[in-house]
């Protein structure tokens, strides 16, 4: 029998969410990120890892590479969460470009990833992601109207608010590619 897991770090709780709901489907383990140590590890076949994207990193991505020496003979799976529109694929060439600067080719080649969109909650930011947030805004605000993309839009249109692109339907790929394993 495959043991799998799903570890997740999450700040806002987007992660958490997704990584429930696949270890739900899964009828598998679920351990958070920030409380288990590598060794936690050693028992399970397939490893499925997801974090937030903050400014073209993963949180908690460092789970993957530093232990790799020690997880790549395990089935390596990794979700990403942020706002960009994962159906967007100049969005996913970016954060492929981006993980590329902290993931080897040999990590690469033997991670499967997926991307997922996650929710904000502006009230709920630290300063430094409100402070990054504002910063993005201003600069799309800018913009000529008739350049803004699709996401430009809806981040101009809900901006200071509480929105969520998550969709339990859009972890099936991960749950279908597990059950191949």
């Amino acid at each position: 029998m495959n043991k799998t897991v799903v570890v997740f770090q999450s700040k806002y709780g987007s992660s958490k969410q997704y990584a429930q709901w696949i270890a739900e489907e899964l009828s598998c383990d679920i351990l958070n990120r920030e409380t288990i140590k590598p060794t936690d590890l050693e028992s399970y076949h397939t490893i499925i890892f997801g974090g937030g994207l903050y400014a073209g990193g993963v949180s908690g991505i460092d789970l993957f590479t530093k232990n790799f020496d020690k997880l790549c003979h395990k089935n390596l799976i990794l979700f990403t969460c942020g706002l960009a529109d994962p159906t967007d694929t100049s969005n996913t060439d970016h954060i492929k470009k981006s993980l590329g600067k902290v993931l080897t080719a040999q990590m690469q080649d033997k991670i499967k990833m997926f991307h997922l969109r996650g929710a904000i909650d502006y009230k709920k930011l630290g300063v430094i992601h409100k402070a990054m947030m504002a910063m993005l805004h201003k600069m799309i605000a800018k913009k000529e109207p008739n350049s803004l993309r699709k996401e430009d839009k809806e981040m101009l249109a809900t901006y200071g608010k509480s929105v969520s692109f998550m969709d339990k339907a859009t972890i099936m790929p991960i749950v279908n590619y597990v059950h191949e394993l």
